[in-house]
Parts: structure tokens; C-alpha cells; sequence
């Protein structure tokens, strides 16, 4: 099966806002993106909602795992209460941009048919704060965005966001070692073997599931009616990204001359992304097949994985 890579825009706002944070010394955002381990797995959480990423994943688990990697460090602050917050990122602003998140996205209203909470996690580089707007980079495809203070404020508070803690922010990123890519993606091997065997897999909500199984009960849930909710969420976010995990991870196992993982997840790459248009299209079935076909993929994944085949 020919591989080729995609390029283009999606929604990959924490490996966007690392890069812009890691400036010229960043790696690409296809191997920022692996080393979070974020392309290895399929979760169902609750038996509900799904997400391309491994089971008990959340961004967070993956972040320092990746600087790690990369041969970088940050300093994370959390502010006690709103006011601790600003008052630490107007500090960590006198040194330059802040990594802020996760924020709620639905209430950055300079995004688009944004009113209020949708239980969508985000991150932004912020620049300024003055005249009670907030300056940042939105990865969304907002650059120079602003936004007033309070908004932005009861973004960062991050009520609806089901991971993660209030006003979050990494400052102090430097670089501890210069690491070619291809050993940031052989670092980061273990990390993701590790979340795709699920072993070690942290306390999940009860109905919970990964992987093959994960694939096999959405595909019911798609065949016994798929409401609005859900396919919002497939089709606006969880497909894309995970499509686009997938295929970035192909191309840096290629890199490291894994053939057979990579070529497994080229396969899983465009199974996923061949569920967008039944999804939009209402053919709930066929979409049940395609995740029908995708559940053993994972078992095949790993197994090449722990092979270095």
C-alpha cells in the first residue's frame, strides 16, 4: 500500500503551539504529535465518547513524555484562583510568549459560532495582555487573535474540560539537548507501546473501553442510531485528528526504517479517515463496517511494534 503523507491544516493545536513556543529549534509537528504517544490506540470513554487516541490518554499525559524526547524542558504553573493566574502570566509575559491551556474552547468568540461551553479542550500561545484583551496565537487558524480578558479568563478556567487543571500555563522552555527527529521518534517508542498495550493504563470512567473493542462498540452504537452529539464530534474533530495521527506516525516509523508498523498505520490512517464521508452522509452502517474492519488493527499495530518488525 502506497503511502502519502498529508500536509495541511487540522486540528493539532497543542503540537502547533509547542512548535510556535520551540521556534526554529522545533521539530515538525508530525513528530511533535508522535511523541506525545497520541497516534497509538482507540478509547471509548464511558462506553460514550470516542476518541483515535490511546485508552486513559488525555494531552496532558503526553506532554512531558514528548519534551522529553525532543530534548526540551518547561516550567508548568497552575494559578491557585483567577487572580493568581493573571498575576503569573503577566510575570511569565515579561520573558515572552505563554503556553496557555487547556482552555474551553467554546468560549473564544473569536472563533466562529463560539457563544459559549462545548466540552472542547484547546491550546493557545499568548502574547499580550493589555487593555483588557488578550493577544494570542490560536493554532485554530487564528493567528493575532484577541480577546477580551474576562472571556478569555472563563476560558482558561476550564469548568467543562474533562481533563487537566484550572489555568494551566508552561513558561521557560529550553532546550537541554539537540536531538535529530529520527531519535526523537526511537525515544518515544516505549511511551507508545506502552499506551497501545494498555497496560498501564490509568482509572477510566466505568463502561470504558480501548482499541478493538473500543472500534467494535462504537460500530454498535453507530447501527442502533447515531445522534447529533456524536456525530459532531466524529466528524468535526475526532476523525480528523485521529486520521491525521495516524498518518503522521506512518511517516516517522518509515523514517526510522519500521516498514511493517508503518504500513499498518498507513492502513489505520485510511480507515479512519474513510469514515468522514458516511459520517456526513448519514450511512451510519457503512461507517459500522469501516470500524469493524479497524478494530484488529491495533492488536496487529502492537504486536509489529514490540517486534521491531
Amino acid at each position: 500500500m502506497m503511502h502519502f503523507p498529508y500536509v495541511g491544516s487540522g486540528p493539532y493545536c497543542y503540537a502547533n503551539a509547542f512548535a510556535m513556543m520551540l521556534g526554529r529549534r522545533a521539530p515538525s509537528t508530525a513528530v511533535i504529535e508522535f511523541a506525545t504517544g497520541s497516534p497509538f490506540g482507540m478509547q471509548l470513554v464511558g462506553g460514550t465518547l470516542p476518541f483515535f487516541d490511546p485508552y486513559g490518554w488525555t494531552p496532558e499525559a503526553g506532554f512531558d513524555d514528548a519534551l522529553a524526547a525532543m530534548g526540551w524542558k518547561s516550567d508548568v504553573e497552575r494559578g491557585r484562583d483567577a487572580d493568581d493566574a493573571l498575576s503569573r502570566l503577566h510575570a511569565a509575559l515579561a520573558a515572552g510568549p505563554v503556553w496557555v491551556g487547556p482552555v474551553e474552547m467554546g468560549h473564544l468568540s473569536h472563533q466562529p459560532n463560539m457563544t459559549g461551553p462545548i466540552g472542547a479542550d484547546h491550546y493557545v500561545v499568548v502574547l499580550e495582555v493589555a487593555d483588557g484583551r488578550v493577544l494570542m496565537h490560536d493554532p485554530q487558524g487564528y493567528p493575532y487573535a484577541t480577546l477580551p480578558l474576562a472571556e478569555f479568563m472563563a476560558a482558561w478556567r476550564a469548568e467543562t474540560v474533562g481533563y487537566g487543571s484550572p489555568f494551566t500555563l508552561r513558561r521557560n522552555f529550553r532546550q537541554i539537548a539537540e536531538v535529530a527527529e529520527e531519535e526523537v521518534i526511537r525515544a518515544a517508542l516505549p511511551a507508545a507501546i506502552r499506551w497501545l498495550s494498555m497496560r498501564e493504563a490509568p482509572r477510566m470512567p466505568e463502561g470504558s473501553c480501548g482499541n478493538g473493542k473500543a472500534a467494535e462498540n462504537l460500530a454498535d452504537r453507530l447501527e442502533a442510531g447515531c445522534d447529533d452529539d456524536l456525530r459532531g464530534h466524529l466528524i468535526h474533530f475526532a476523525v480528523r485528528v485521529g486520521t491525521r495521527r495516524a498518518d503522521d506516525a506512518a511517516t516517522c516509523l518509515a523514517r526510522i526504517g519500521l516498514a511493517k508498523p508503518a504500513d499498518i498505520m498507513a492502513r489505520q490512517a485510511r480507515l479512519i479517515g474513510s469514515l468522514q464521508h458516511p459520517l456526513v452522509a448519514g450511512d451510519d452502517a457503512g461507517a459500522a463496517a469501516i470500524l469493524r474492519s479497524l478494530a484488529p488493527v491495533y492488536g496487529e499495530l502492537l504486536a509489529a511494534l514490540e517486534g521491531r518488525a
